[in-house]
This record gives structure tokens, sequence and C-alpha cells, in this order.
């Protein structure tokens, strides 16, 4: 597993990664999943997917629905054939929710009618975020304490859900720390210069300008029946694309919401990344392949030795 937060590196590691190894990457990644938004969440292309095989990209159309429990099926499926074919899995993304849904296993959640997002949205309009993050302690105070109250996408995720099971989002979801399998090496490209991650992410959001992010906008918005209130829609960059085009701010200040708010997600990554059982961290400067397969076998190295060190009587069922 090859994670970390966004714009740090991690598709191009991982591609040289599986090729080393290999590998299938399998996509842990909230936003690869949508057809139609590839500009504006880095999709890897066409090129990049004939070198190294991936999987769970473009699953679902923008107007659909997919959540973590949906992710932890496809991704187990994903896995077991890739290792019929006696190849690596290589997990790589930054949504450990994802993560933790899949070591862990969550509750189905139930899908939310759209008459509930859009008055759950209504309210968040009319009170702000900060009053529904309080709202949101009131009726699920696990998931209060983890989101914060300047991250309206995820108030709305909780809020909705209560709204439309009458349970708690933190109730379909494991509040333990994940626990790695023994056969898995867990890695993580981390900043060790924030500014610098800063800088590649305004960077990058530049180049997804550049590339054609507008027009990717502009088609999502001309399809039939999709709005900024679908949950694909939400993605950081999308967002902000949607209230642009809404006349809420002007070209400027998109391109600015949206630099501030991948900033504050990859922020909000690295927070998750501390309470996930890692092998090793990787320094996203200058981190090359040579390094990361190097980790790799001390990982397993120290696996093995533990393995071994285990009394022979120890029941392994």
């Amino acid at each position: 597993m090859l994670a970390g937060p966004t714009a740090a590196g991690k598709t191009a590691l991982s591609l040289a990664l599986a090729e080393a190894l290999d590998a299938e990457i399998v996509s842990v990644d909230s936003a690869l999943v949508y057809r139609g938004m590839d500009i504006g969440t880095a999709k890897p292309d066409a090129g990049e997917r004939a070198r190294v095989p991936h999987h769970l990209l473009d699953v679902r159309n923008p107007e659909d629905t997919y959540n973590a429990s949906d992710f932890a099926r496809d991704a187990r499926a994903a896995i077991a054939a890739i290792h019929a074919r006696g190849r690596v899995a290589l997990l790589a993304g930054g949504t450990l929710l994802y993560l933790r849904a899949l070591l862990d296993g969550f509750d189905p959640i139930p899908p939310v009618p759209e008459a509930v997002r859009a008055e759950v949205r209504a309210r968040l309009d009319h009170a702000g975020s900060a009053a529904l993050h309080a709202e949101l302690a009131g009726v699920d105070p696990d998931a209060a304490a983890r989101i914060h109250p300047n991250d309206p996408q995820r108030i709305l995720r909780a809020l909705e859900v209560f709204a439309a099971s009458g349970r708690p989002l933190s109730s379909f979801q494991s509040g333990a720390a994940p626990e790695v399998p023994a056969d898995w090496v867990s890695l993580a490209l981390w900043p060790q210069d924030r500014d610098r991650l800063r800088r590649r992410i305004a960077q990058r959001f530049d180049t997804m300008l550049e590339a054609g992010f507008v027009d990717e906008l502009m088609a999502l918005a001309r399809r039939p029946g999709l709005t900024a209130e679908h949950p694909s829609q939400r993605a950081v960059g999308y967002r902000q694309g949607w209230a642009w085009l809404a006349g809420e701010y002007d070209f400027a200040t998109f391109r600015e919401r949206a630099i501030a708010a991948t900033r504050q997600l990859a922020k909000r990554q690295l927070t998750g990344l501390r309470r996930f059982p890692l092998h090793a961290r990787l320094a996203a400067e200058g981190v090359d392949l040579a390094q990361t397969l190097a980790a790799i076998r001390t990982a397993a190295g120290t696996r093995a030795v533990a393995a071994a060190s285990d009394p022979p009587s120890r029941d392994h069922s």
C-alpha cells in the first residue's frame, strides 16, 4: 500500500513500483471512481494505464453514488483477481476512509434521497458550516470530533446519513485504528517541506487549468440530472468550479478557493495518516524507486523475523 497526501507524488512512484514488482494498481481515491472527471482529479492518463493495469477507475457515472462500503467490496474482488493471476496488488491513493473500510469493514450505508440531500444543503447555505457542525455534535458526537467545523463536505455527508437513516454515520464506521494485515506492507509519502507541498498544489492546479479543467467542468454542468449537490461534485476543485459557474465569485476567487481547499485536504490526509499503521514514512522530496524497494524489503524482513519468533503452538486460525 502506498498512501500520502494529494500532490505528494504517489502516481509517479506507484507506476514505477508496480513495474518493478509486476503489480497491478488498485486506486484508493474517492474521486477517481467517477467517469468524466479526469483533469481535476489528476486521473492516470491512457499512457499510464497502458504501462500498468489500474482498477477502480471510472466505475461510476458522476450522477451515481459510491461509498466506502462499495469500495471495500470492489477492492476485495480486484485484489483477489490480481492474486489469482499471480501478481502483486498495489493499493495507491489518499482516501483513508476507503482503506479503513477495506481493513475493518463498514456496515452498508443506505442511499440518501435527493430531497434529503437538498434539505441539508439548504440549511448549510443558510446557517453555515459552523452551525451545522454544532448540530452534528448533538446527533453524532464521534463524527463531529473527527470532522473540522470548516469541512462542509464531510459535515453534509454525516448529517445526510443521519437524516436518511436515523443512525449516526459513526455507527456505520469502525472507530478503532485499522490493523494492516500481516502480509501487507504499508508505506506513505511524507512531505518534509510543507511550503513546497503548498507550492506543488498551486502549480498542479494551474496545470489542470491549462489542460482544460474549465472545459471539463462545463461538460459536467451540461450533463442532464447532474448538479453541484451530487457527491461527485463536492470533490475539491469541482465544488469551487460549480460555484464559479453559478456566478458566486470570479475566476480568480475560484482558483484561490480551489487551491486552498486542496491544501486543506492534504492537511487532513496527513492528520489521518498519523493514526494509520505504517511500516515506513518516505520523504516525498526526492524519494526514488530504490529507496522504496529498500523500505519494502526492510518491512518484509521484519515481518519474517516476527513470524519466525512466534511460539509453535500459536493458533493462526
